[in-house]
């Protein structure tokens, strides 16, 4: 299967707004990468290049950010400033 990349080059939504997100969702938690990295499982590493936008996030990689930190992929990509899963807004 194929990976999908989702970089931060994209102009309307603005990549630093999406690695500004991935960080400040981590920073308001109060974890270190390697802790948010090991939970998704990569390493501290690749979750710094995430973070700072030098490597792109794949598919694979949103989901897990999403169910780490229980927020839905929309709202790790800054397209909604709702971060409620999109399951848990239908239960309401």
């Amino acid at each position: 299967m194929g990976k999908f990349l989702f970089g931060y080059n994209r102009k309307k939504e603005g990549g630093s707004h999406v690695k500004n997100r991935i960080r400040d969702l981590r920073e308001d938690a109060d974890l270190p990468q390697r802790k948010v990295a090991a939970a998704i499982g990569i390493t501290q590493r690749k979750y710094s290049y995430l973070e700072t936008g030098t490597q792109p996030l794949t598919a694979d990689i949103l989901v897990r950010l999403s169910n780490f930190y229980g927020v839905s992929v929309d709202y790790l990509l800054c397209l909604t400033d709702d971060p409620t899963p999109a399951s848990d807004s239908k239960q309401n």
